[in-house]
């Protein structure tokens, strides 16, 4: 019960990672908003894991969308005392198919979503006198260049960075910023990625994702599951002391 008695808005959380982490969540304590575009499947997953979780309908990518959704988050849960920003979408074009609309929409989301939630969030915790956790999701892209998958990598490297500034700008206030860079992590997203791949490199379907896993040190690729350790932690007291660090949470892929 290290979260006990605190509570949580998690983005992108109806699925996948962010729906993972909801529910390591109330098991360790806490009241959780899950944050979707689709409050259908936000719902769902609400009412999955039982009466500690609401769902909010919030579109990272729309200021108007962030606010409102942060104020029924906080009139349900009666603060936010921490925030994990996971809503972000995923793109890959070799360099000269790369277009302006799916760059923007790509650091609409992964960026400007994670600034300007964050940005709220914190907003909401300094009037309040909240000593809060953010929790920014980064990825091992963030840390090098891919040849295929620039506007990703350039929006994770984003995140990381802004993870440092906004961690040394709001300890000041007692708010902990940090972030986590999963590697390869299974789910239905990989569909999408193997399809890129097979059209990109000729690759049969699924060779990509077996090779991919094959060249994790761990041996296999990671699961939503591998990374709720570290996200518990980050928000617990025993993260109290660190401050704008990226953690890399995949089998060995990336050292730093």
């Amino acid at each position: 019960m290290r979260l006990d008695g605190k509570t949580a808005l998690i983005t992108g959380a109806a699925r996948g990672i962010g729906l993972a982490f909801a529910k390591a969540y109330v098991a360790e304590g806490a009241r959780v908003a899950i944050a979707d575009i689709n409050l259908e499947a936000a719902q769902k997953a609400a009412v999955n894991i039982g009466e500690a979780a609401i769902a909010i309908k919030m579109d990272v990518s729309d200021q108007a969308s962030i606010d409102a959704g942060l104020a029924t988050a906080i009139n349900a849960l009666g603060q936010v005392d921490i925030l994990i920003n996971n809503a972000a979408i995923f793109t890959a074009a070799p360099i000269a198919e790369i277009t302006l609309a799916d760059y923007q929409r790509v650091f609409d989301i992964n960026v400007s979503g994670t600034l300007f939630t964050l940005q709220a969030v914190a907003n909401h915790m300094i009037e309040n006198g909240i000593k809060g956790r953010i929790i920014n999701m980064a990825s091992q892209a963030g840390r090098r260049g891919e040849s295929l998958v620039a506007v990703y990598c350039a929006s994770k490297a984003a995140v990381i960075s802004l993870t440092q500034s906004a961690g040394l700008n709001l300890i000041a206030h007692g708010i902990n910023v940090n972030a986590i860079a999963p590697g390869v992590v299974d789910g239905e997203h990989w569909d999408g990625v193997d399809a890129f791949f097979a059209k990109h490199e000729g690759k049969a379907p699924g060779q990509k994702k077996q090779e991919v896993g094959d060249a994790v040190p761990f041996g296999r690729m990671g699961t939503a599951e591998d990374l709720t350790g570290m996200a518990v932690f980050l928000a617990s007291d025993d993260a109290a002391y660190i401050v704008a660090q990226t953690y890399n949470v995949d089998g060995g892929n990336w050292m730093s």
